[in-house]
């Protein structure tokens, strides 16, 4: 060991250095010859090797087919020193018509099928090239392109692929090297060509211009991309992602739908697809679907799902966006290797790259065919010599004792290089005849033309450029083929909303805060000669007090005594029987303890041509644009600034058919004005007067709308006396006067407690008094009177007083079944 280590064949090495180093060489052998494709033909190691050895073993587009176990054999014994199942899984893949935009190898036999079928053994099928891989391998002889070594330095394979197709984008690849991947979708050839064409016209061209030309990628297999915001992003930055979606359409038969699939997502097994919808559709996660089958042929993919008769297309189809593979996101990563080192490009990047790439074979294989026309040129001007002085040469010829005398002698006496006087004596003598002499003169003539443009298009980049032009241009005439994968412009991500339909419910809201939704259709469904149905039961202290019909996606607003607004979509109600209780609207939306609704609102939309009006305790009014409420908060917002001791009391959301505001307060005073005298203020602002009173005095008890003169107009007391009054009866004011009695107040009737427009039918009077007695009155009882009256009595109260009284549902009872049921 000494005398090894005084010698110096020791070297003393730290283990994690000898790892990592080891490591990185490992990562970049497979980033660079395996994993990864090259920027300039698109292709990885094995697929460049698989159609160099094609073209090797000369099985062309016109040539028959060969095993492919013989060019497997061949590509492995030659250049790529790995498995064969390797090689041949990449060639079958280029035979794919559902992997590959533009085949590159023509496959005779089973090559596999978009169902995950695999092809069948290699010994059992054939392929030869495309027309599309031979224009990749073109002028691949002239020198164009550098040859390395083989794995055992045996023969030489090609480094580049000369290629005239722009394969990286339109066949696109992936892969998983080390640290790194590829993901470079399919585009169409024509849209990729169009873009190379408008660059090579402006060379200053941005990311922008090409956008307009490349719509974005084009798979295969078609379906649809929805939302261009991340093929835009992968274009300027290398990185996007894209959703795309099954291509569908529905059909109708006489009693169902039915949906049937005509295309599905890149990469997405339709089989795995298929069986996908039929276990969610037999565990009831996906309701509403009675039968799957897959259809498909050779004509196309049809894959039908049969839907139950009452489901809703629509609503299933979103489901299936939502839970399967019919929607799926392709990660987009511009990825290649340029000179040997990995590197994320842009779209523009890209196409300057093959460019760049094409303008260098073009240059290489300009300056072979120069060099083999001057070498050919050279020996016509030896040949021209030799028939301009024939009787001299054929003397000098016979006069020489050996063929290099005869070649030295005849280099010295007419000044010819060795390769003219080889030729000369390599002559026939049928090329002495006139029309051989003739032929010689034109060939030269060709030559000489075909010099002078070679040499020029070395000499002008504006040539250079017209040739690349050309060939692209012939290479879009000769493969161009439709648009594939359809492009929509927005993308909305599937909401739960989507996945609920839009059916007519019932609301019903209790005074003490508790909500539910019944479908319609529970009540719709009665006897003929029924009285009805009761639409919930309520705790002993709590009736009904909202009971609305509303879309299942309609909003629901809140608004509490403290100008605070709360959202809720109808169809988060949860659904309830009809004679359930509900539950507690504090649990579905985050009101605070302290705060209590005063006001339950329900719209479709937030459109301009809406507004809500809210009243306060103080006589304050305000009027804000729907459409300011639209931005829905799951915390809520301030619907209205409040003064200090001041709280909401009432709101209504106010249309084009309302006219006028109603307001009346505790000590029987009321106001009418129109809308038109409140302007529309911002979301977060106090309001304006509605009515003047004094302060500490009185205060707004209750406050409505108004749509013309005969609306009826119910007014309550605290000993419970009540009277109905058109509005008519009470004069248009403008807005902040003292306003006018609205009901003439004495002792026995206590002061004002509520006022309630009764223009709806089939409504009661809920009476809730102070010690929570409810006394629920038929509002067709109480007799109309007229502004300045008391009214009559309509409640007993006795001792106690009224509270609060508001309109609700009717009181129905069960249905009466029909004779003979």
């Amino acid at each position: 060991m000494e005398n090894l280590l005084e010698h110096g064949n020791i070297t003393d090495i730290r283990i994690d250095d000898s790892i990592k180093e080891s490591y990185l060489d490992y990562s970049m052998s497979v980033i660079v010859g395996r994993a990864l494709p090259d920027a300039k033909d698109g292709l990885k190691p094995v697929h460049r090797r698989i159609l160099y050895a094609m073209h090797e073993l000369g099985v062309t587009s016109r040539k028959p087919y060969k095993k492919s176990a013989r060019i497997v054999g061949d590509v492995i014994g030659k250049y790529h020193p790995h498995g064969d199942s390797a090689v041949y899984d990449a060639l079958v893949r280029m035979a794919q018509d559902f992997s590959m935009r533009l085949e590159l190898v023509d496959g005779q036999g089973n090559f596999g099928s978009i169902d995950g079928d695999s092809a069948a053994a290699m010994r059992y099928t054939e392929a030869r090239m495309t027309a599309a891989s031979e224009e990749m391998l073109r002028d691949i002889e002239k020198e164009t392109v550098e040859f390395v070594g083989n794995y055992d330095d045996t023969l030489t394979e090609p480094s580049i692929l000369p290629t005239r197709i722009p394969n990286l984008l339109v066949n696109g690849s992936s892969g998983i090297a080390v640290g790194m991947a590829t993901s470079i979708p399919p585009h169409r050839l024509d849209e990729i060509v169009d873009a190379l064409l408008y660059l090579l016209d402006t060379p200053q061209a941005q990311i922008q211009d090409l956008l307009s030309i490349v719509q974005g990628p084009d798979f295969p297999t078609g379906g649809i991309i929805y939302g261009k915001q991340g093929i835009t992003e992968a274009y300027c930055t290398g990185r996007g992602r894209v959703k795309v979606r099954a291509k569908t359409h529905i059909e109708h038969t006489k009693t169902k739908e039915v949906i049937v699939i005509d295309e599905v997502p890149y990469q997405v097994n339709k089989a795995k697809l298929v069986e996908q919808i039929s276990e969610l559709a037999k565990e009831k996660v996906i309701e509403g679907i009675s039968e799957v089958r897959d259809e498909s042929d050779r004509e196309g993919i049809r894959v039908v799902i049969e839907l139950k008769r009452e489901a809703m297309s629509e609503i299933v189809l979103n489901h299936l966006f939502k839970s399967t593979t019919m929607e799926s996101t392709f990660g987009i990563i511009l990825l290649a290797i340029h000179n040997k080192e990995p590197k994320i490009f842009t779209l523009l990047e890209l196409l300057e790259i093959f460019i760049a790439h094409r303008k260098t074979i073009i240059i290489r294989r300009s300056i072979f065919e120069l060099e083999k026309a001057k070498a050919r040129a050279h020996i016509l001007e030896g040949l021209t010599i030799a028939l301009d002085h024939i009787d001299e040469v054929i003397a000098t010829i016979r006069a020489s004792a050996d063929t290099e005398s005869a070649k030295n002698a005849l280099v010295e006496k007419f000044n010819l290089s060795e390769l003219q006087a080889k030729a000369i004596l390599e002559m026939r003598l049928q090329r002495l005849t006139g029309l051989e002499r003739d032929k010689i003169a034109s060939e030269y003539a060709q030559l000489l033309e075909e010099i002078a443009n070679l040499e020029s298009i070395l000499r002008s980049e504006e040539k250079l450029k017209e040739i690349i032009k050309e060939e692209l241009i012939e290479i879009k005439q000769k493969f161009s083929t439709p648009r594939k994968t359809q492009i929509e412009e927005d993308y909305d991500a599937i909401d739960v909303e989507d996945l609920i339909p839009n059916e007519k419910v019932v609301v019903t809201m209790s005074h003490r805060g508790y909500v539910k939704r019944v479908q319609l259709k529970i009540y719709e469904k009665q006897n003929r000669g029924g009285k009805g149905k009761i639409s919930g039961n309520t705790h002993d202290d709590d009736f009904i007090e909202s009971f609305f019909i509303a879309n299942a996606h309609d909003t629901i607003m809140f608004v509490t005594n403290k100008g605070q607004l709360y959202w809720l979509k109808v169809y988060k109600i949860p659904e309830a029987g009809r004679t359930a209780i509900g539950k507690a609207v504090v649990n579905l939306v985050n009101i605070q303890p302290d705060e209590k609704i005063m006001a339950t609102i329900t719209t479709t939309d937030f459109n301009a041509d809406k507004s809500l009006v809210f009243f306060t305790k103080n006589g304050i009014v305000k009027r804000t644009n729907l459409s300011e409420y639209g931005n829905v908060r799951s915390v809520g917002v301030r619907a209205i600034n409040l003064d200090e001791n001041d709280e909401l009391v009432s709101a209504n959301i106010i249309t084009p058919s309302v006219k006028e505001l109603f307001i009346a307060t505790y000590q029987g005073m009321c106001i009418r004005f129109c809308v038109d005298d409140v302007r529309e203020i911002g979301r977060v602002s106090r309001g304006v007067t509605g009515i003047r009173f004094k302060a500490n005095e009185d205060f707004v008890v209750g406050a409505t709308t108004i749509y013309n003169d005969n609306d009826k107009l119910l007014t309550v007391s605290e000993q419970g006396i009540g009277k109905q009054t058109i509005a008519g009866e009470y004069r248009l004011q403008t807005r902040g006067g003292k306003g006018v009695i609205v009901m003439k107040l004495t002792p026995k009737t206590g002061k004002l407690v509520s006022i309630v427009n009764v223009n709806d039918e089939d409504m009661d009077l809920m009476v809730l008094t102070s010690s929570g007695k409810m006394i629920r009155v038929d509002t067709e009882a109480i007799r109309e009177a007229g502004r300045n009256t008391s009214g009559v009595k309509i409640v007993n109260v006795g001792n106690d007083k009224v509270a609060y009284a508001n309109k609700c549902p009717k009181q129905k009872q069960e249905d009466e079944q029909s004779i003979g049921e």
